[in-house]
């Protein structure tokens, strides 16, 4: 599909307008997914760490496969099944309860079928977006795309803990069902996107080889993977944490536990609204160490203090965290999209997210098992040192020699495809 700059400015922000609608309606469900775990069904703290694996495993069972499954099909078919699929999960949770059969089980799978349904929704977003933005832009996008959800997940939790304390954890879950229906019918005013399919496909298989050692192979994305692996990990068991620590160690109400989860929302905001003028600065391979690094600082000051002090040290250390995180994933991911083979594209794309996002769940269900026995407060210590993994496995690469993740490109060590057998 070929589009003129005026043609692709307005699916860009038909595109934008979507991922916004569903991103912010998530970012409510975020709250009262939990909410609805620990007020209505009384979860254990292992309990909360299954959900929590539960909403990113599909990475780990599917991340491969998606990416060939998005080169094969159409792309905006993709993206509106799985919005739709989405809906329907979240829906049946109020159902559940009104009729008094809502249980953990069906959280669990709730969060299981939105994590199948993301996984390909995600990888059919992120490659769609470099064939309606020039290479000159696409940072730029990326980075408004990760400010725009940084602004949902900033308003989204306050809005959720807001609507919770006034509606229940349960009933709001409807405002995320809805969300995904708006995003599904403007994506259905988009041009199909299909890439030219050859009169035989590949084994998908050979494929997924393919994709994946292009990616483990090459001297930049490959480190730059691990690094996110080790980000994604210590995330993992904040998603799983953090409204069992606020609410059972902190003693935080459902509007303040709201308010404190938006922390998340505002470091990535500013990490977004500063990754130009810190990739202009230092270069964008400085900026991933030095994000990396960042994200420690912030790992390490989140699970400090108790009271009030708890709750500023939670949110300052969130911020921080959230910010470091963001620069490394809008940097690096605009470095995938320019720098692979579009061929390559949908699998670079999926292998990435098979393994750094497979290190959700992992980490989710690690730390609610030691959350167990040891709390939330020193599980989130102990998962510090994760974090002290990404800046060490950037310096370990060749990407310390870098100022610009390209130079190593344009430098001649790396040239044609690494990961091609």
């Amino acid at each position: 599909m070929e589009l003129g700059s005026g043609g692709g400015a307005a699916v860009f922000w038909r595109w934008w307008t979507a991922g916004t609608t569903s991103a912010a309606g998530s970012a409510v469900g975020a709250v009262a997914l939990p909410l609805t775990a620990l007020t209505v069904l009384d979860a254990s703290a292992f309990e909360m760490g299954v959900i929590a694996a539960a909403g990113y495993v599909a990475w780990i069972v599917i991340g491969l496969p998606a990416g060939v499954v998005v080169q094969r099909l159409p792309m905006r078919g993709v993206q509106i099944g799985a919005d739709l699929a989405r809906a329907a999960a979240v829906v049946s949770v109020p159902l559940a309860w009104w009729l008094d059969r809502l249980t953990v089980a069906q959280l669990v799978i709730v969060a299981l079928v939105t994590s199948f349904a993301n996984v390909v929704f995600d990888v059919a977003n992120s490659t769609f977006l470099p064939s309606i933005v020039s290479k000159e832009q696409l940072q730029a996008r990326n980075s408004l795309t990760s400010g725009t959800h940084a602004t949902t997940q900033l308003g989204g939790p306050s809005a959720g803990g807001l609507v919770v304390q006034v509606l229940g954890a349960v009933p709001t879950l409807l405002v995320d069902a809805a969300s995904y229906l708006v995003s599904a019918l403007l994506l259905r005013t988009l041009p199909e996107r299909r890439a030219e399919a050859p009169d035989r496909w590949p084994p998908m298989r050979a494929m997924i080889r393919e994709g994946w050692r292009f990616v483990v192979r090459h001297p930049v994305m490959g480190p730059c993977m691990w690094a996110a692996t080790a980000a994604n990990t210590v995330c993992g068991a904040q998603h799983a944490l953090y409204a069992l620590y606020l609410v059972r160690e902190l003693h935080a109400g459902p509007g303040l536990v709201g308010l404190l989860l938006a922390a998340d929302g505002a470091g990535t905001l500013i990490g977004a609204a500063l990754t130009n003028r810190v990739t202009a600065r230092l270069g964008t391979a400085r900026a991933v160490i030095a994000a990396g690094f960042v994200a420690v600082a912030g790992a390490v000051v989140v699970p400090l203090g108790a009271g009030w002090q708890g709750f500023a040290a939670f949110a300052a250390g969130n911020v921080v965290f959230a910010a470091g995180v963001v620069v490394l994933s809008v940097v690096t991911r605009t470095y995938r999209q320019l720098a692979s083979p579009p061929d390559l594209l949908p699998r670079v794309m999926a292998t990435v997210r098979f393994v750094s996002w497979g290190a959700i769940p992992i980490g989710g269900l690690v730390a609610g098992a030691i959350a167990g026995a040891l709390g939330g407060r020193v599980t989130l210590m102990i998962f510090v040192v994760a974090a002290v993994c990404v800046p060490l496995v950037l310096l370990a690469s060749p990407i310390r020699r870098l100022r610009d993740l390209t130079d190593h490109q344009q430098g001649g060590a790396f040239a044609g495809s690494p990961g091609r057998p």
